[in-house]
């Protein structure tokens, strides 16, 4: 059983809650756009991380993560690429990886809009974590936490994290 912390576009900001909620975590999944090298070393002491790329992740950051990357997490076959759209509009850059051999779940970034949604038509979880940074046009920051159990995912939490300074104590988290 693997217990996962998942984010995407930090743009190079880095919030104290990262550590907070991911503190638990087996490992953490950054779906690109990190944004600086800080951001992914201080996130790899938390616990192991796999990343990609985004579009404005500059050299240093390409050199450390792929810009596609797939893998096996328990039983679950994972494919990962920051811009990478959703089921039924999924980005010409991956359609056919998807369509020719469906990952179990598909990660993107890149809208920072959070979305999970069942692809029943090829059997595949897709999940876009929003985004965890400040920079950009979402008016909440998000988190997600989930388990990897065998081929099960399950145990999903959205976590929304509260800029307000009189709030801050009170970040969301939903279960679903």
């Amino acid at each position: 059983m693997r217990r996962i912390g998942l984010l995407s576009d930090t743009h190079g900001c880095w919030d104290d809650r990262y550590e907070k909620y991911f503190k638990e975590c087996d490992e953490i999944w950054h779906a690109g756009d990190i944004g600086t090298t800080e951001v992914a070393d201080r996130l790899a002491a938390i616990a192991p991380l796999r990343a990609v790329y985004g579009n404005i992740d500059s050299g240093d950051i390409r050199l450390m993560f792929p810009e596609v990357y797939r893998w096996k997490c328990e039983d679950v076959d994972v494919l990962m690429k920051h811009i990478g759209g959703y089921p039924g509009k999924y980005d010409a850059s991956i359609r056919r990886a998807i369509y020719a051999n469906p990952p179990r779940l598909f990660i993107s970034g890149h809208s920072h809009l959070l979305k999970v949604v069942n692809d029943t038509t090829l059997g595949c979880l897709h999940i876009n974590p929003g985004a965890a940074g400040r920079f950009g046009f979402h008016a909440v920051r998000t988190l997600v936490r989930f388990t990897i159990d065998g081929s099960d995912i399950k145990d999903l939490e959205v976590i929304e994290l509260n800029d307000a300074p009189t709030l801050a104590e009170t970040d969301g988290i939903m279960t679903l």
